[in-house]
């Protein structure tokens, strides 16, 4: 079978990687548009970790409204897997490609993953948000809560404090409300 030999001869080339190439770590996968969803659903059949982080969303028509459940970052899917498995990822209909530098998958701190994971898990009011250079706007911490610790930067809407979390990697961000008491400036 031609997937068989792909995969034996991709072990053949990997055997003499080093031991991190071996462990898991995160990655993005780059999904064409409006694919995240079946995506992630084929992912979850081929027994591969991933996360997609979703948000609420309202939508009118001129007849009604409806609550929509969309991508925080659209056309990515977050996969945790050994290296040496990214082709489980990239057979996947729908993925064109992990995000790299230097022509090498580039991993993702566990620590961006959890923010994330920790921001929705305590229904915090996530939404997207244009990303922000680092140089701008004012750097905080999280004191207090779920997302103790987390650094980002503060930015004010309708009255409320909300911390702009930025994944660099692949240049997107989310903003999280958050109590102004639970917030240190760095």
């Amino acid at each position: 079978m031609i997937l068989s030999s792909v995969s034996e001869r991709n072990d053949r080339e990997t055997a003499h990687l080093p031991i991190a190439f071996e462990e898991p770590h995160w990655y993005v996968a780059h999904t064409s548009a409006n694919h995240e969803k079946r995506v992630t659903q084929q992912l979850q059949e081929r027994s591969v970790e991933n996360f997609l982080p979703l948000y609420d969303s309202v939508r009118r028509w001129k007849d009604r409204r409806m609550k929509l459940q969309l991508p925080l970052f659209p056309s990515y899917v977050f996969v945790r897997l050994p290296l040496r498995e990214r082709l489980k990822v990239l057979q996947v209909p729908g993925v064109a490609r992990l995000i790299s530098f230097n022509g090498q998958p580039a991993a993702l701190p566990d620590k961006e993953i959890e923010a994330l994971r920790a921001s929705l898990a305590a229904q915090l009011r996530t939404e997207p948000h244009p990303y922000l250079n680092l140089t701008v706007g004012r750097r905080v911490r999280v004191t207090r809560g779920p997302l103790e610790g987390v650094e980002g930067i503060l930015i004010r809407k309708k009255n409320a404090c909300r911390v702009v979390l930025s994944l660099d990697l692949i240049m997107r961000s989310a903003s999280v409300e958050v109590d102004a008491s639970d917030l240190e400036r760095i």
